[in-house]
């Protein structure tokens, strides 16, 4: 067995969480927040057997998109200002970062 942690944008939360039921994986949903864009987040928490974990990781795939977003930068407190950019920047964000763990002991009361 396997627990699949898949840390993505709040954006496909519904969507995924969704097609993850159509396949009848369960799941347990956590709001967290990013380190980088201080942004909300949505952390799923999948636990499935071995040979189901490729066809989870193919929802997964399938349900979060990549996109791109302006971003305003934080300025730096008590850092170096003249490399200090003021002005909104373009990143990407979306799409999933996936872990997977073994399990080793699975119980259900």
């Amino acid at each position: 067995m396997k627990m699949i942690i898949a840390v993505i944008q709040d954006k496909d939360s519904s969507r995924l969480t969704d097609a993850l039921a159509e396949h009848n994986f369960q799941s347990t949903k956590l709001a967290t927040t990013g380190g980088f864009l201080k942004a909300g987040n949505t952390t799923l928490m999948i636990g499935c057997n071995d040979e189901n974990v490729d066809e989870a990781l193919e929802i997964i795939k399938d349900n979060c998109s990549q996109r791109e977003q302006m971003v305003a930068p934080i300025s730096p407190m008590g850092g170096n200002a003249d490399s200090y950019i003021p002005k909104p920047v373009k990143v990407e964000v979306g799409g999933a970062t996936v872990f997977i763990l073994p399990v080793e002991s699975y119980f259900q009361f």
